[in-house]
């Protein structure tokens, strides 16, 4: 499993690029990026859009072939010829980074059981942390909730709420889920590094933790992978298994290879 990671500056992503690029993705996924009324986010959705075209054309699919379609619950998916062995794939955003976690295609087509998240670390303005905490405790296991508020520094509780949420997140869209779902239904034990789902070990399943900086935040994220079998496994994303990207840079190269 590999991460891409795209990070977006609003200073740094002239206009003209966006209007450049926007043709390189299809009529519908256009209509929803020009709903946007913050350029921002549309540019974020265009990245988001860009993402899995420039990794299918790295594997080789022509730029004519480039094609996807979504499930019932709206999760993208490739139908694009030829892919071998199948691909799987997600993407996700949070401020000012995007970010796209792909790999094999190994069980729940089409679209696979792939998914990723990604936050950055920040406690709301106007919010102490236990506030914060409290405010969404209703997602979080009673462990849970103890972990993130257990007598440690700050900076480190922070870190271990976002862990928490971001697998979560990565779990259900791994599924294809998304809201709806119960979070409290997944308990993240940092400290030990074991995930339960039911109460029971989520066998079958990969995590891989990742961490981006961006002009000074920080950010964590969780890519998920479900393979089968007995074991679970949870661990940093593998040295070279996380690119990161500047967003003009990134968008610039689409152009060039999608035009």
């Amino acid at each position: 499993m590999q991460v891409w990671a795209v990070i977006y500056d609003r200073d740094n992503f002239p206009d003209t690029l966006y209007h450049n690029a926007l043709s390189l993705v299809d009529q519908t996924a256009q209509s929803k990026i020009k709903k946007f009324r913050r350029r921002e986010d549309a540019c974020r959705s265009l990245i988001g859009n860009l993402l899995p075209r420039v990794l299918l054309r790295k594997r080789g699919v022509p730029k004519d072939a480039l094609a996807f379609a979504t499930t019932d619950t709206g999760k993208p998916y490739c139908i694009a010829p030829g892919i071998d062995p199948p691909l799987g794939f997600n993407v996700t955003h949070d401020e000012g980074v995007v970010a796209m976690a792909f790999g094999t295609g190994d069980l729940g087509p089409p679209a696979f059981n792939v998914g990723v998240d990604v936050m950055q670390l920040k406690i709301p303005p106007y919010s102490t942390f236990a506030d914060f905490v409290d405010s969404v405790s209703s997602q979080l296991t009673p462990l849970e909730h103890d972990l993130v508020l257990a007598d440690i520094p700050q900076s480190e509780a922070v870190r271990r709420f976002y862990w928490i949420w971001t697998l979560k997140e990565a779990y259900t869209k791994a599924l294809g889920m998304g809201l709806g779902f119960d979070f409290r239904r997944i308990q993240y034990n940092v400290p030990e590094e074991a995930v339960t789902i039911d109460g029971e070990l989520a066998r079958g399943w990969q995590f891989r933790k990742f961490e981006v900086a961006q002009s000074g935040n920080k950010y964590v994220g969780v890519a998920a992978r479900f393979i089968g079998g007995r074991f679970l496994t949870i661990e940093d994303l593998d040295v070279g298994s996380l690119v990161c990207y500047d967003a003009a840079s990134f968008v610039n190269r689409a152009v060039e290879e999608l035009n």
